[in-house]
């Protein structure tokens, strides 16, 4: 078969769900956590809908292998069918003997109804998941509403899952389905795969076959055309990349291309749409006329630019020239040696693409990115403050309340400080906030700096005049390992906490991950339940943290960094360019650490 050619140990774009292959990317996380977050509610209906092939039967299989050990699940594949059949499924599904006679809907109810009261008398849940929900009749749909009147003083008795393609929430919201419709607990619409989202997809379905590391099947620009093609619906995307491996194999090339693309896409999904081939046989007409349009549009922005250029833009490109020239002088005048090259327009536009533009000194915004400029640092004194004045700044993204006298582990204004050791600039991108290092001037005197982000292998640093961009290489001599952070714990945190746990702690918890779920009420009001440990387990996995269900501190961060209680690198980067700095006045002895 074609994949051994690839050195590849299987098929990796079958289309049958093989765990193996599992792939959930932040949507069908979502999804899940939607879904258990429905079933830990406990009584209602949970709704999933989503285009044919996005994953819903992926989901599916992830939610049946995290239900809890007391969950009894009734699964109906095939809703094609009347009210009394699929009462009848339920209780087959759900081993329940309502006799061979008995086929009339109270006796199938009335069977259903005793089954559920005594699996709540033994502590058990129970769950009825319809999957192509959307076939299902209004009658039917209507019984099924009936099925969760079954409930106790405190209860629903039984929960529903109800899984389709995006009409069934059209379905549902006609005017004769309200009642259940107001009945959905959680409800969630899974979507296709972005362009990233794709790659990766494709990327981790070749690894898992057992991909060479390093080797490439499909380049970043032919992965912009299967998403265009299949439009991120990841069932299409096996099926494409799949004929495209295949069509590669036959002509004897090492990866697939556009050619073998093209014609996978015309073989697999036809010529309509996105998915059809170019035709460049134009009438000899058609191509002239072609021709003579793209000429007068061409001449149109020519002479558009022109006329910009002796106006506008004339006054934005002068300076950055200018500029570059006063960066030559200093380079010469500080015997730093070498001509510095005047880059181009395309080289500029080029760089460009992949700067990012920084608030700080001038020359540190004018180098980045440019062919051929000499990498100027900003003065030492420009970043390498005082701790009490990074501090200051540090406090400012987190609390209007004055800055406390020290950083420690007291909660001040609902503010706590925490102090950690790194030995690597690895260990402090996890936590992705703002960080203040302890370092060391020169001299050996105490100093600080607030790191906002590590970018390859520079640093980004808010100093006194804005945020500045420093080599790694300059700090690491100087950093200390020991870095301070700061964030919100929730009201009476004092330890990790864990299933059997009590308090407003616990509460905040789980009204953080329904902001997070944007659900309306918590899995919880004061006590750590199995739903909230089932759901704390998922957002670990998620994160890539240990998948124990106990809420300690890295849990925590990460909760807050992700339902906006504490702010992010990114919006603290915001926050230091929408508000320009005042620049400190230093005493005397400001850089011996004040």
């Amino acid at each position: 078969m074609y994949y051994q050619y690839f050195g590849l140990n299987e098929a990796p774009f079958s289309i049958a769900v093989n765990p193996r292959y599992l792939f959930m990317s932040p949507r069908h996380r979502d999804a899940l956590a939607h879904l258990l977050y429905g079933v830990g509610a406990g009584g209602g209906f949970i709704l999933l809908t989503g285009e044919v092939g996005t994953g819903k039967t992926t989901i599916n299989r992830c939610l049946l292998e995290q239900l809890p050990d007391n969950t009894d699940i009734a699964i109906i594949l095939n809703p094609a069918l009347n009210a009394q059949e699929l009462l009848a499924s339920a209780c087959d599904e759900l081993g329940i003997d309502y006799g061979q006679e008995q086929h009339s809907l109270k006796a199938l109810t009335d069977r259903l109804h005793t089954f559920l009261l005594e699996n709540h008398a033994r502590d058990r849940k129970t769950t009825l998941l319809i999957d192509e929900a959307q076939h299902l009749d209004f009658d039917v749909l209507e019984q099924i509403r009936l099925l969760t009147n079954l409930e106790t003083n405190s209860e629903k008795l039984l929960q529903i899952i109800l899984i389709g393609q995006p009409e069934l929430a059209q379905k549902l919201g006609r005017p004769e389905l309200r009642q259940l419709n107001q009945r959905i607990t959680a409800r969630y619409n899974l979507e296709a795969l972005n362009l990233e989202e794709t790659g990766a997809y494709i990327r981790h379905r070749l690894e898992v076959a057992g991909l060479a590391p390093g080797r490439e099947l499909f380049t970043p620009g032919l992965v912009k055309q299967v998403h265009r093609k299949t439009r991120g619906i990841p069932r299409l995307i096996n099926l494409l990349c799949d004929r495209a491996l295949l069509g590669a194999y036959g002509r004897g090339k090492n990866l697939a291309d556009r050619a073998t693309l093209d014609a996978a896409a015309l073989e697999v999904l036809g010529q309509s749409g996105e998915t059809a081939p170019r035709d460049w046989r134009l009438p000899a007409l058609s191509l002239g006329f072609v021709l003579a349009l793209a000429l007068v549009v061409y001449l149109l922005i020519d002479a558009s630019t022109l006329s910009l250029g002796e106006s506008s833009n004339a006054d934005v490109i002068e300076p950055v020239v200018a500029t570059q020239a006063e960066v030559a002088q200093d380079a010469s005048s500080s015997g730093l040696g070498g001509a510095v090259s005047q880059p181009t327009q395309l080289q500029i536009e080029a760089d460009d693409a992949q700067a990012t533009p920084l608030i700080g000194s001038p020359a540190a915004n004018v180098t980045k990115g440019y062919a051929g400029a000499i990498q100027v640092e900003p003065a030492i004194g420009d970043w390498l403050l005082p701790p009490a004045v990074v501090q200051s700044q540090l406090w400012s993204l987190y609390s209007p309340s004055p800055v406390p006298a020290v950083c420690d582990a007291t909660v001040t204004a609902g503010v706590a400080c925490s102090i950690a050791q790194a030995s690597t600039w690895d260990e402090l991108e996890i936590y992705n906030r703002p960080l203040l290092l302890d370092m060391v001037t020169p001299e050996r005197f105490a100093a600080a700096v607030l790191l906002l982000q590590i970018d390859g292998r520079n640093a980004l640093l808010f100093g006194q005049q804005g945020m500045i961009e420093v080599p790694l290489a300059t700090l690491a001599p100087l950093w200390q390992g020991t870095f301070r952070y700061l964030w919100h714990p929730p009201p009476g945190f004092e330890r990790p906490l864990q299933r059997g746990d009590e308090g407003p702690a616990v509460a905040a918890i789980a009204r953080q991950f329904a902001v997070l779920d944007n659900q309306p009420l918590p899995l919880t009001s004061t006590e750590f339940s199995a739903a909230l440990e089932q759901r704390v387990r998922l957002f670990q996995r998620a994160n890539s943290l240990t998948d124990d269900g106990v809420v300690g501190e890295r849990t925590l961060l990460r909760l807050n960094e992700q339902s906006g209680v504490d702010i992010s690198i990114a919006a603290a980067i915001e926050r230091f360019t929408l508000e320009q700095p005042t620049p400190v006045e230093s005493a005397p002895d400001a850089e011996a650490g004040g």
